[in-house]
């Protein structure tokens, strides 16, 4: 099998981090002062002279969610630590930076980054390039989970499958098959209680989507798509206590309290959640 090219969708996602931490208005919705330092210094450079397109609508709301699903996810494994899970399990890192800006609740956890050879290798140049020291509590898991077992990449890790661990799985479930999908949340399931994964999916959707024609225009097209009734009830026979959604109107209360100068506003859809195994969220 051909090896994969670095994923360009994870590096995109890098960018719109990077991009609300220069220009957009106090106070963030994230907090991700790595994300610049990994990014080509054209790209940096755009962005500060205002040559990056960041201000069309579409921009700002795939912003918006880009910067709160992180949030969301380090919010939940910040509650998840302190009810005594001490595993953190990043599947398809990409350019993720949790583990690089860690705050002092985190540095008693084992950080598992998880994705394709290609991505962490260009990751790991860029980080080097960038300054970013690699904490002593990371594993970097190389594995293609779309063409390999997920299970036999962690087993091969240090990754106790005997100790509750939260699973953080952004941005990945919609590029892959029903089959891969189902894998990875049998494979949290079959963790001990009080184990969580947090989530993005993508609902049907009633025209095409213009990130999914860009996404398929660069070889990385999405191959699953979930309504949210039809997940939780997959994850209920699965074993898992029960199922949030991060529904626009909580999402708006917790994290778009007031207007923002920078036009960021909560979305507008179900596409982020969560779910424990064996206990209540």
């Amino acid at each position: 099998m051909t090896e994969r090219s670095p994923s360009q969708t994870a590096l995109s996602v890098a960018t719109l981090r990077a991009v609300h931490q220069i220009v957009d208005a106090e106070p963030r919705i994230l907090d991700d002062p790595v994300a610049a330092r990994l990014l080509d210094a054209n790209v940096h450079l755009a962005i500060r002279a205002g040559l990056a397109r960041v201000d069309a609508p579409e921009t700002r709301a795939l912003r918006s969610h880009v910067v709160l699903r992180s949030r969301f996810s380090e919010d939940r494994l910040a509650e998840a630590v302190r009810r005594g899970v001490s595993q953190c399990v990043i599947l398809g890192a990409g350019f993720d930076t949790f583990a690089y800006r860690q705050p002092d609740w985190a540095k008693a956890l084992r950080i598992f980054e998880v994705d394709q050879p290609a991505t962490q290798s260009e990751k790991r140049r860029r980080l080097q390039r960038g300054g970013v020291p690699i904490p002593a509590n990371l594993e970097f898991v190389a594995i293609d989970f779309e063409a390999a077992s997920l299970r036999e990449g962690l087993q091969a890790s240090t990754l106790d499958f005997a100790a509750p661990a939260f699973f953080s799985c952004l941005g990945v479930l919609v590029y892959l098959t029903a089959e891969a999908v189902d894998a990875i949340f049998q494979l949290v399931a079959g963790f001990p209680s009080s184990s969580e994964i947090a989530f993005t999916f993508s609902a049907p959707q009633p025209s095409s989507s213009p990130m999914a024609a860009r996404a398929a225009a660069v070889g990385e097209p999405w191959l699953s798509e979930i309504e949210p009734e039809a997940l939780e009830r997959k994850l209920a026979g699965l074993g898992f206590a029960e199922t949030v959604f991060l529904d626009p109107a909580t999402a708006e209360r917790t994290y778009f309290p007031a207007a923002r100068s920078d036009g960021l506003a909560a979305p507008r859809r179900f596409s982020i959640g969560a779910a424990i195994v064996g206990g209540d969220v």
